[in-house]
């Protein structure tokens, strides 16, 4: 048992006596006393003060004076304000170790009986992958894992946006001026072909767009739609009664918005989307072509960074099914409709605003899609306890207004969703527009980091013996675990700048540092050639006995960060614990150490400290060698 729960039970069942009254697990917390105090653990009294009748300090001695009595691994404490700090016998740490010994998947949960669904990358089939979405899909797919990890079972997913009108920018500019050209003949891989594409539309359309609004602004408005006339010209004169050169840019953006909307190219989307929605068959054998084109490419993406998915959606068929909700949300009297035909939800009573679910022309949005997507996930998988959607924090306005959307429609389920939100990963330069090619592509980031760890492992040397083979796999390993562990060490909800060459560095917080350690691990192992057994009877220095704390945390960092989404919990707990086995390595002899017992110890102590590492940086989809 260990000693979390030994001190939990002991307050428990002596709650009426110390308390004056029962006390549930929840009101107990306990954590790791910080370095600047003495001791091991720490008891939050605040929860107790109201029970106790006494002030934090004499509620925190009462506490600590019953748990040194009646405790026999409590060896003393200490109370700072409300915080009871507790120092825990070195004796209980060796049998806590040796039951750590006996978990082979130590720190994994027992099956919960819960099922969670997870979605992430969701692409456009219009561009390739790129810098954005590599923390999009190493954040899901570590996510899926921890909960695995936590004994649920999870179902990988991801819906494809595989319609719409920016798929309709790339089909049109491919069909005027891709002269027949495919992926083979360019030699270009599939997705990035139809990236290409959706590049050359946004030129041709700034260019006929600069046409339109110099037009305009001579006075000349013969091509713009006769309704939206009057609000141009109003949007010309309120431009020109502002001083400040914000408030004139924010005008612009809205006129040329307007005017873009009139070109020839953008009205000629729009209808090649409303053909493909009515399935014209050459419009949609032109969409199937341009789209299994995206798909190879995406697939060998994902096979090199190792990620997996175990069900897909397609917009193309859930924003039907959303389409036929909406209309009969419309005839229940949950949406309304405005005169021009478009159809919405009023939301003003969650304390949002009104949301457009169906255009005026009867083109479905996002939300259309959406709303299809999550009551057929639901409908596929009825014991489905949460759908956890890793979107970024640009959407979270969206994620609200679609939970609350599925509230109003009546499923009650709608609070088990969650927007598993993140911050942007941005440039130095600033931030990326796939529109203009300014994207970092995923493939191209990928190559650059093994790359740079190949150099970087060439240099070092320590590789002696392994075959080509053995170093390509050892490259991309170091390579791509750098990339996700640089990734996923921040905290989801924070934006952050990608640097390359920090992301395989050797020190510091980085995933080759980590990976480095484990190697180090395996080496003595093989020096061992074995392990033998070892008494309880060990004397513990403080270095050991650091790791070992570092050890019996795994669990309960492994629930905390299944709780809260969140692998950077996972990254940073395998750093601080690399960073107690170095201290550990550096300070104390193993092969030289003339005590048989302890010398086995050590061995063990360092053998599960490998195996743990191993463990949690599966959690984040990273890879450890053997030999580095």
């Amino acid at each position: 048992m260990d000693i979390n729960t030994i001190l939990s039970e002991a307050l428990i069942q002596n709650a009426s006596d110390l308390f004056g009254a029962e006390i549930s697990p929840n009101q107990i917390q306990i954590q790791p006393t910080k370095k600047e105090f003495e001791g091991d653990l720490t008891i939050v009294v605040f929860p107790f003060v109201k029970l106790m009748k006494c002030a934090p300090v004499q509620a925190g001695e009462k506490i600590g004076e019953f748990l040194k009595s009646n405790v026999n691994s409590v060896s003393d404490f200490n109370v700072v304000n409300g915080f009871l700090n507790l120092s825990i016998s070195k004796s209980l740490y060796v049998d806590q170790f040796k039951e750590i010994l006996s978990k082979e998947n130590y720190g994994i949960q027992p099956d919960s009986g819960k099922m969670y669904m997870v979605e992430y990358s969701s692409p456009n089939t219009n561009k390739p992958l790129h810098l954005g979405h590599l923390r999009n899909i190493f954040l899901g797919y570590s996510c899926a894992e921890i909960l695995k990890a936590n004994g649920h079972k999870v179902i990988k997913t991801q819906i494809i946006n595989d319609r719409g009108i920016h798929i309709c920018k790339s089909m049109l500019a491919w069909q005027r001026m891709g002269n027949g050209e495919t992926p083979e003949t360019a030699g270009i891989k599939g997705d990035k072909f139809v990236g290409k594409y959706y590049v050359e539309f946004d030129k041709a359309l700034k260019e006929e767009t600069t046409v339109l609004l110099n037009e305009i602004e001579a006075g000349n408005f013969q091509n713009i739609a006769s309704d939206q006339v009057e609000e141009i010209k109003k949007l010309q004169a309120a431009r020109e009664t502002k001083e400040d050169d914000k408030d004139r840019k924010a005008i612009q953006g809205k006129i040329t918005e307007m005017v873009k909307n009139n070109t020839a190219l953008m009205k000629d989307t729009k209808a090649m989307l409303q053909k493909w929605e009515q399935k014209d068959p050459e419009i949609y054998a032109l969409w199937e072509k341009m789209n299994g084109w995206c798909y190879d490419g995406f697939n060998a993406t994902y096979e090199r960074m190792q990620v997996n998915f175990d069900t897909l959606y397609y917009e193309s068929d859930t924003y039907l099914l959303g389409k036929d909700i909406v209309l009969q949300g419309l005839k229940d009297g949950i949406f309304y409709q405005k005169e021009d035909g478009s159809i919405w939800v009023d939301l003003t009573d969650e304390g949002l605003d009104h949301k457009l679910l169906l255009r005026s022309d009867g083109t479905a949005v996002y939300m259309t899609q959406d709303i299809g997507t999550a009551i057929e996930r639901k409908k596929n998988y009825p014991e489905l306890k949460g759908i956890i959607y890793t979107v970024g924090n640009e959407q979270d306005y969206h994620f609200q207004a679609l939970f609350k959307i599925l509230k109003k429609l009546g499923f009650d389920w709608y609070e088990e969703c969650y927007h598993l939100s993140y911050g942007m990963v941005e440039l130095p330069e600033g931030k990326m527009k796939s529109r203009e090619g300014t994207v970092v592509d995923a493939d191209d980031l990928m190559q650059e980091v093994v790359d740079s760890a190949t150099e970087m492992t060439k240099e070092r040397g320590h590789i002696e013996g392994m075959s080509e083979t053995e170093k390509e796999e050892l490259y991309e390993t170091i390579g791509l675990g750098g990339l996700k562990y640089y990734l996923l060490k921040v905290d989801p909800k924070k934006k952050m700048m990608f640097n390359p060459k920090e992301s395989i560095d050797l020190n510091g917080n980085t995933g080759p540092f980590i990976q480095y350690a484990h190697a180090r691990i395996q080496s003595l192992m093989r020096k061992a050639n074995g392990l033998q057994d070892f008494s309880s009877d060990i004397v513990l220095e403080e270095v050991e006995l650091e790791l070992i704390k570092k050890l019996v945390e795994f669990p309960e960092v492994i629930k905390e960060a299944g709780t809260n989404h969140s692998p950077a919990l996972i990254a940073n707990y395998t750093y601080d614990l690399v960073k107690s086995f170095n201290s550990f390595y550096q300070s104390i002899s193993i092969f030289n150490e003339e005590n048989e017992d302890l010398k086995n110890f050590r061995l063990h102590l360092a053998n599960k400290t490998g195996q743990t590492i191993k463990i949690a940086m599966q959690l984040i989809g990273v890879k450890v060698p053997d030999q580095m």
